[in-house]
This record gives structure tokens, C-alpha cells and sequence, in this order.
């Protein structure tokens, strides 16, 4: 794996994580009140333990002139190691990409090529300023060593993850990808047991989909969630071909079907909720489910358009998420942000559909909050995951309103520096936590030769 980077000065006091402490001023920062300005942020032991105003600047304080601070952006649904993918399914629709692509390449990646793939994902995420990342994992191989390899490698890039640990067992699927109902439910308590304690680290059930999953696998993933008080993750509804099949199979479009087995409920993460009727969207709303919005994803392959607008109306919690990094394909939630309140308008003929507000929210308070985590926003008392964006960068002037030039102007290269739990991983627009040039460089040799093979 490559090896971390020699930190700055400043970097080694941050490295204790949660032990740091520091207070940060910089010329602006986001709060639930707005932007405010001349205020500081106290953070110690991983949480922000005050907001106040600056005032005298001490000897400790870590001044950030001319950036705004911003809460880190929450990815709610990606698949890591598919960032090894990236180019090789392009222009592609869903059937094809999943046969050409996905099935036959994910069989080249070992242990080490999953561990790669999720390092450049993650090293991806934490430069856009995402700092946290659920990544739906399901290269299972029969146990949790693989799982364990995407941990490590989060743990050494310094982000947050929630891995939704995937239950599969269509029997379409590639063999690594399947267990039976039993093992695949005592793997994954197994799983949340070993990172119970893991301040960084969250583990969820996710049966991969109404078509991936059988009944008994989607029963087994609700179970071990409701016995280990953790959120179930499912892939819903993504193309308009799995409400047919399940209407097909189980008598029911997708969401009644989730309901019928009493899985649809608080617990519940749907990914994508595409292709969804009105009573669904009102069943989703009544029953309290949540709804991870993959927008670039969506429209990557061509799958449709989540009504977005009416779901939030009918009471549904939602976060946005980049999907894989071969189906998007970048991994920026302050790119979804824009996406999901321009493909809005566009479907609704109304420019008003989506508010900048509301898709800062998405990205990141809102997304905190459908997985269970107090982060997303810059309070007392929530988790010290945060960005600084630059205010001089071209994409942020003139400066009118910088909430919305924030959603639908900035480019990724105003994220400037990035602290997860408190811990500065990113300075300067510089990765602190991996040798990116030599990450680059074992991707490379991994993947040589690829495309020529698709």
C-alpha cells in the first residue's frame, strides 16, 4: 500500500486525532444561523466544542485567511473499488455496464487491488471535501477479510466511513459476490462487533437489492440492523427493468414489496428510488425511510430521474451520494449538490425546484442524519468534520450570494484544507495522510492494460 507522507509540523500536532486540540478562525464560517464572520471554531477530542466570536487571537489559533469554513460534505452511497473502473464502462446503459464492466473486471481485483481502489477513492473524496463515505461494499469473497482491507485503507487516508456491508445472494451475480443467508447475517454482526468501538468506523447491513437479495437475505439484513440499532442499506427501484422483475416475481413494485416484509421504515436507506408512483413515494414518506440521491449516477447511466422534489414533501430524509467512480464519474458531493438542484428544474420546468440551501443541506447535515451521525454542520457538540474552501478562487467571485456560489459555482479546486474527527488530512489542497504520486503509480501498474482488454 503506499506509504503515508512525511506530515508538516502542524500535521504531527493533528495527528492524535482525537486527542487534538485547536481553534480555528477563519474569515467566514457556516453555520445553522448563516455565514458569520470574525468567529472562531473550538474543536477538542474530535468534536467542535464552541463556536464564538474571535475574538483576540491567541498563540494556538490556526488562522485560515481568506477561506470560508464549511462542514464536511457527507457521501451517502459509493462503491470504492470501482474507481479502478473508471473510463472502461462509459457510454454504456445499466445492462451493459454491469456485464462488460462490472462483472468481469471486479474479478481481477485481489485484496490489495480492493485496498487500491478504495485509497484512490477515498484520497478522491477527501480532496473534493466529502468526510464521510459509505461505501457499499460486496466483493465479499466468503468472510470479512476484504471488508476489513477497505477499513485499514480508510483508517490510513483518514476518513470517515460507514461500510454497508453487503448481503448478496442472487444467483446471477459472480460467486465472490454471494453467500448464503445465514453466514452472509453472522459475517456482518461479526463485522459491527470488531468496530463497535471505532470512533471513525460505522458497519450497516445492506442486502443489495429487491434482485439481488432474496426475501429471506432482506429479513436477515433488517434483523441483525434491528438488533444492532444501525440503518439498513438497499439499492432501490434503480432502473425501470427491477420494478417489472419484482413486480414480476413478488407480486409487488419494489417499495411495497420492502414494505410487505416490514423492512421499510426509520431504518431504512433506499439508494436511488427512481422509478417510484405516487403512493409509493407517500408509503416511503409514511413509514419514515430515508433515501440516498446517487443524481450523476443516475443520469450517467441513463437509469431516470428520482423525483426528488416530492419525496422531500411527503416527509422522506435524504442525503446525496456519488455512487461508484465508474458510474459518475468523479467523487465530489459538492457536485451532486449542484447536479440534483439542476436536473430538477430541468425535469419540473422550474427554476425554483431545488434551492442551493436545500442542496447544501442534502450534502451534508441531511446526510448525516439519515446514517445516524452527529456531523454535517458546524455546532457544539457535533463531530470536528470540516471544510475550508478558498474565497480568492476565480469560481467564487464576484462574491453576491456564497451559499449558492458554493453549490453551483465552485470548482473543486477551492477546497483548500479538510479535518476529519478533528485531524487535518488535507492542507493547502494537499493530500497529508497518502503518498498520492506513488498511490497514482500502483494504480497505473494495476490497471495496464485494461481498457484495451474491455
Amino acid at each position: 500500500m503506499p506509504r503515508t507522507s512525511r506530515p508538516s509540523s502542524r500535521c504531527s500536532r493533528d495527528a492524535g486525532g482525537g486527542d487534538l486540540s485547536v481553534r480555528l478562525v477563519p474569515e467566514l464560517v457556516w453555520t445553522d444561523a448563516g455565514w458569520r464572520s470574525g468567529h472562531a471554531v473550538d474543536v477538542e477530542g474530535g468534536r467542535i466544542t464552541a463556536v464564538e466570536p474571535a475574538g483576540r487571537l491567541g498563540q494556538g489559533d490556526l488562522t485560515l485567511a481568506g477561506r470560508a469554513l464549511l462542514p464536511g460534505t457527507v457521501n451517502a452511497h459509493c462503491h470504492t473499488f470501482q474507481s479502478l473502473l473508471r473510463g472502461l464502462g462509459d457510454d454504456l446503459d445499466f445492462m451493459g455496464w454491469r456485464d462488460r464492466v462490472l462483472y468481469p473486471f471486479s474479478e481481477r481485483l485481489d485484496r490489495r487491488g480492493i485496498a487500491l481502489g478504495a485509497e484512490l477513492a477515498f484520497a478522491e473524496m477527501l480532496l473534493h471535501g466529502a468526510t464521510t463515505c459509505v461505501d457499499f461494499f460486496y466483493l465479499q469473497d466468503h468472510g470479512n477479510a476484504n471488508a476489513e482491507a477497505v477499513i485499514a485503507a480508510a483508517g490510513r487516508a483518514g476518513i470517515r466511513l460507514v461500510l454497508a456491508r453487503a448481503m448478496y445472494d442472487w444467483e446471477g451475480a459472480p460467486a465472490r459476490y454471494r453467500e448464503p443467508v445465514a453466514d452472509a447475517a453472522a459475517r456482518t454482526r461479526e463485522l459491527i462487533a470488531a468496530h463497535r468501538h471505532d470512533p471513525m468506523v460505522s458497519v450497516q447491513p445492506a442486502p443489495h437489492s429487491p434482485h439481488g437479495a432474496s426475501s429471506a437475505m432482506i429479513r436477515a439484513g433488517w434483523e441483525v440492523a434491528e438488533a444492532e440499532d444501525t440503518r439498513l442499506h438497499i439499492h432501490v427501484a434503480e432502473g425501470r427493468y427491477e420494478g417489472e422483475r419484482t413486480l414480476r416475481e413478488h407480486g409487488a413494485t419494489p417499495i411495497r414489496y420492502l414494505d410487505r416484509l416490514g423492512v421499510l421504515g426509520p431504518r431504512m436507506i433506499g439508494v436511488h428510488c427512481v422509478w417510484l408512483d405516487d403512493e409509493e413515494i407517500a408509503l416511503m414518506g409514511a413509514r419514515g425511510a430515508a433515501l440516498a440521491y446517487c443524481p450523476a449516477s443516475n443520469m450517467f447511466l441513463g437509469d431516470g430521474i428520482t423525483r426528488l422534489p416530492e419525496l422531500l414533501r411527503a416527509g422522506v430524509r435524504v442525503g446525496l451520494g456519488t455512487d461508484g467512480g465508474c458510474t459518475n464519474n468523479r467523487l465530489s458531493v459538492f457536485e451532486e449538490m449542484r447536479m440534483a438542484s439542476l436536473l430538477q428544474r430541468v425535469r419540473l420546468l422550474d427554476g425554483a425546484a431545488l434551492s442551493a440551501e436545500r442542496a447544501l443541506a442534502l450534502g451534508t447535515t441531511s446526510g448525516a442524519e439519515i446514517l445516524g451521525l452527529p456531523a454535517g454542520a458546524i455546532a457544539p457538540g457535533r463531530l470536528a468534520d470540516l471544510v475550508a474552501v478558498d474565497l480568492t478562487h476565480p469560481s467564487l467571485h464576484p462574491r453576491s450570494d456564497l451559499t449558492k456560489s458554493v453549490v453551483y459555482a465552485m470548482s473543486s479546486q477551492a477546497v483548500t484544507d479538510v479535518w476529519v474527527h478533528g485531524r487535518r488530512v488535507v492542507e493547502g489542497a494537499r493530500l497529508l495522510t497518502l503518498d498520492l504520486g506513488e498511490l497514482l503509480a500502483e494504480v497505473r501498474a494495476l490497471t495496464r492494460g485494461w481498457a484495451s482488454a474491455g
